[in-house]
């Protein structure tokens, strides 16, 4: 399969490319470095054409004719030409709904469609997208997010005019997955289709939010950014971070017994954290009353004591790092480990509450 992107320069078409491209899709390209001239050809050798070439911040409105009507009137007129159908994917714009030049002009490109599919029976797909945030979209050009994120991650200052104002976003990875299931013939032919999931967020939000993904790496808090929206926000976010800021410094806690640093933090299931003790070295000697952790050896012997602090019930377990085993602490159970080898011990550790060293749930008890 031949696939036509326009405007496969911008920011969906890159996107898009890499997919194809992993889909092992032949693609065509048709940018602004391209004549008219080589759209006969182009098209004649594609079986399938998506259309996100446009013009949204010209310098002379006459381009808004130019790009958006005109283009898309000469991609029509030559998938007619050759006799055969073309399915066609245009990326139009919510503005289409608007009184806007702009909006117009993307507006009179989906009438040139319709007339397409209504005088030949070719397929068209039209997706009005609002705002498209992702990797690799330009900053100051046509996306907040984008211009947010690069702002923040680059230290330079953000401005929001109307925090109250709402955005409806779309993701690229979905415009993208929802792109590849149409030319793979997995979604039905609808008018005016949209990209699912959309999410609403409003200005001020979303300037908070980006914000604090930048200030998590100072309070080690992480945002909650498994599922949803702040998922694929954290990921734009970080596709902005510049090569120096790849890595950054952590706090740790060091003295005769060995080295403690926590992690990861998390709003509301604990924090990660590790620590190396030395040959011969005890730490712990306490119980937590509700506060609980989990152990990992990673390298070297260590032996785990407990003891009931009301039955004086006793437990022994012995790990190392070539036999991994989650060691667990019990409420009501003091506990210590011991480096037990010839090596320093190194061991992950996982608590279910964030260590709040004004009301530390730890009480010293011996083993």
């Amino acid at each position: 399969m031949n696939v036509l992107v326009t405007g496969s320069n911008g920011f969906i078409g890159k996107n898009l490319i890499i997919h194809l491209n992993e889909l092992n899709i032949n693609v065509l390209t048709y940018t602004r470095v391209n004549s008219i001239k080589d759209l006969p050809d182009l098209i004649k050798k594609s079986n399938f054409i998506i259309h996100l070439a446009g013009e949204n911040r010209p310098k002379d409105e006459k381009d808004f004719n130019i790009v958006n009507v005109q283009l898309t009137k000469s991609i029509c007129e030559l998938i007619q030409s050759t006799g055969k159908h073309i399915p066609i994917i245009l990326a139009s714009s919510t503005q289409a709904a608007l009184d806007n030049s702009y909006g117009k002009s993307k507006l009179e490109a989906e009438l040139i469609l319709k007339k397409l599919e209504s005088d030949t029976g070719n397929p068209i797909h039209i997706y009005r997208l609002p705002g498209v945030f992702g990797k690799w979209c330009k900053p100051d050009y046509n996306s907040v997010v984008a211009t947010f994120c690069y702002n923040v991650s680059n230290n330079l200052s953000i401005k929001v005019n109307d925090s109250s104002s709402e955005l409806s976003l779309v993701y690229i990875d979905d415009v993208v997955e929802e792109f590849v299931k149409i030319i793979q013939g997995k979604q039905v032919n609808k008018k005016e289709i949209s990209i699912q999931p959309e999410y609403k967020i409003k200005l001020g939000d979303l300037a908070t939010q980006i914000e604090l993904f930048k200030e998590s790496r100072k309070s080690l808090i992480s945002e909650r950014v498994g599922v949803g929206l702040v998922r694929k926000l954290y990921s734009t976010y970080i596709s902005y971070l510049p090569p120096e800021q790849f890595s950054y410094s952590i706090p740790s806690y060091g003295d005769d017994r060995g080295m403690f640093a926590e992690i990861l933090k998390t709003k509301d299931s604990g924090q990660f954290s590790f620590f190396i003790a030395k040959q011969g070295v005890t730490r712990g000697g306490h119980y937590h009353h509700t506060k609980t952790e989990k152990f990992l050896v990673v390298q070297g012997e260590a032996r785990f004591n407990f003891r009931h602090i009301i039955s004086n019930e006793t437990y022994e377990i012995n790990t190392s790092g070539n036999k991994l085993k989650i060691i667990q602490t019990v409420p009501g159970w003091s506990h210590d480990i011991t480096n037990i080898g010839v090596e320093d011990v190194i061991v992950m550790l996982w608590a279910n509450e964030i260590l709040d060293r004004e009301n530390i749930d730890t009480v010293a008890h011996k083993v």
